[in-house]
């Protein structure tokens, strides 16, 4: 959104091409605390409803389909969009990440199930019950803080003793009555016939396996870039899309900004600095081709 805001403001015409609402991992935040100009913090549906509002008065042409492969091409590219095609002279990738899973046994089975990414999605089914939140980073922090609000009991386990998230959660975890944290400990399935009934767990220090009884858990292990569309030309890693500090790919012409970039900050501060800065790039490209 921010790279199509500034975009429209330099005169170009300017496509949106989005799947779902407008946001991506924003709207599944409950909570965000460290956007600049909002001290008291703000829910993420609020926030992408602002940046959103921002593009209302403008001549953004909306494209409400999933992308389905591009086509490498000069000086236009082809965009597969649904069952059309669509050219454009320059391309910004902000297809963002996606929640990485576990990979244990019960996982794909018991989804939607007990199973859930996303606490503010479905923390309300578990009012009153016992969830476990698996991970050591912010969105695992943050989940099991909201889930502490609307369960019995929150698990929050961690593979490795140390917590990677900002130490202001970390402090609000281990304070939290009703979170119990279980360091230096794996879950090795996911157990339950119809519902998540047990996980099976083992200590990575002692060898040690237990079994620990919960209704839901809850993954947050990372991310993983949403780039199984992006044609091989361009470059990427594991980690994502490789750019140069312009946002540039290897292909001139398509840019990527965001969480599907390789990177190391995943904040909406950043992606939305990434936006800025790809979009005034493809911008001076144009301008390029022109001359």
């Amino acid at each position: 959104m921010t790279a199509a805001l500034y975009l429209l403001r330099a005169g170009v015409k300017t496509a949106m091409i989005e799947k779902l609402a407008p946001g991506g991992q924003v709207l599944m935040t409950s909570e965000i605390e460290n956007y600049p100009g909002f001290p008291k913090g703000l829910q993420g549906w609020e926030l992408a409803d602002k940046f959103a509002n921002h593009l209302e008065d403008y001549d953004l042409e909306r494209i409400n389909d999933e992308v389905r492969s591009i086509e490498v091409g000069s000086p236009h590219h082809t965009i597969v969009v649904g069952e059309e095609n669509v050219q454009a002279k320059t391309i910004i990738l902000a297809t963002g990440s996606r929640y990485r899973k576990l990979g244990v046994p019960g996982e794909e089975r018991l989804l939607g199930r007990g199973v859930s990414y996303c606490a503010l999605c479905d923390g309300n089914f578990f009012r009153d019950r016992d969830v476990a939140v698996v991970g050591g980073g912010n969105s695992a922090l943050e989940e099991a803080l909201y889930l502490a609000r609307l369960v019995n009991k929150v698990y929050l386990i961690h593979r490795r003793d140390d917590f990677r998230g900002l130490v202001c959660y970390q402090n609000k975890c281990s304070t939290h009555e009703k979170i119990e944290i279980i360091r230096s400990t794996v879950v090795e399935e996911i157990q339950g016939e119809a519902d998540v009934e047990t996980l099976a767990l083992k200590n990575v220090a002692t060898g040690d396996t237990s079994q620990l009884k919960v209704d839901g858990a809850f993954i947050f292990v990372g991310f993983e870039p949403i780039m199984d569309f992006v044609p091989d030309d361009i470059h990427k890693e594991k980690n994502g899309i490789v750019t140069d500090v312009e946002m540039g790919t290897n292909v001139p012409g398509i840019f990527a900004a965001g969480d599907i970039r390789a990177k190391q900050c995943r904040q909406v501060a950043s992606a939305v600095g990434d936006g800025a800065t790809a979009a005034t790039a493809a911008f001076s490209y144009l301008e390029q081709l022109d001359v």
